[in-house]
């Protein structure tokens, strides 16, 4: 089984400074209320909502919150705020394509604000199509206290995984089909195995290296930038870097 992502460590090493963000509330809550939507509005029915409501508690947010951002969801309780999932694509410095996932109530002004994070950052927002072909999505579940890679492997081939990937000391992400995610989770739980993270992620099939410290530099602010607005939910991007110029440019 093959690895994947560099964009994960990239990713870690920046959630310290996300966590901190006002929005985190914000992404989260939404996150729980298209879940709901797209599904039954109970927990124990809903994969997808399951998720969301067990890193809305992580991220701290009280239960009243929880309960009405699944009220919202299931259109027992209205703001007037109706939100719609919107994936958006461009290019950033060095010609690095760009993912973006976004929750807007008002898609005009969130194309907006991106298109000016993208212009004041040395990228250019795109049409629909024009970088999507080259990312596939990928169910991901973190597996922390790994200590014994063949367990996590016969484990891991049992969840139907496709690949893992051991990211740090005994941390491993493991990857399946989007469809097999919640089996795959349930098996590792079953094999004893903490599971600290669950998500969809969108996965490059190819990366362009970034060698250059000052598009570097820009690369990782215009992601910080694009993270930094409340509509967008994730942001995915297909470079890889040396880490030494990873940590200076971050």
């Amino acid at each position: 089984m093959a690895g994947h992502s560099k964009w994960a460590n990239i990713k870690r090493q920046k959630a310290v400074v996300d966590a901190k963000r006002g929005n985190i509330f914000t992404q989260v809550s939404r996150a729980i209320i298209v879940a709901a939507r797209n599904g039954v509005p109970d927990p124990a029915g809903n994969f997808q909502l399951r998720t969301a409501i067990d890193k809305a508690k992580a991220a701290g947010i009280p239960n009243d919150n929880i309960e009405r951002a699944i009220a919202k969801g299931a259109g027992t309780f209205s703001d007037n705020n109706i939100l719609e999932e919107i994936r958006y694509e461009g290019y950033g410095p060095g010609g690095v394509a760009i993912l973006i996932e976004a929750l807007t109530d008002n898609r005009n002004r969130t194309a907006a604000d991106l298109r000016v994070a993208f212009s004041k950052n040395g990228g250019n927002l795109g049409e629909t199509g024009c970088v999507s072909w080259m990312f596939s999505q990928k169910g991901v579940c973190v597996v922390a206290g790994v200590v014994d890679e063949e367990q996590l492997l016969e484990a891991s081939l049992e969840g139907n995984a496709q690949s893992y990937e051991m990211i740090e000391d005994e941390t491993a992400e493991v990857f399946t089909a989007v469809a097999s995610l919640e089996k795959l989770s349930q098996t590792l739980k079953a094999k004893g195995f903490k599971i600290t993270d669950i998500e969809l992620r969108w996965i490059p099939g190819n990366q362009v290296e970034v060698t250059d410290g000052d598009q570097a530099k820009s690369l990782f602010k215009l992601i910080d930038t694009l993270e930094g607005l409340d509509d967008v939910q994730n942001v995915t991007a297909n470079f890889e870097m040396a880490e030494g110029l990873m940590n200076m440019s971050m």
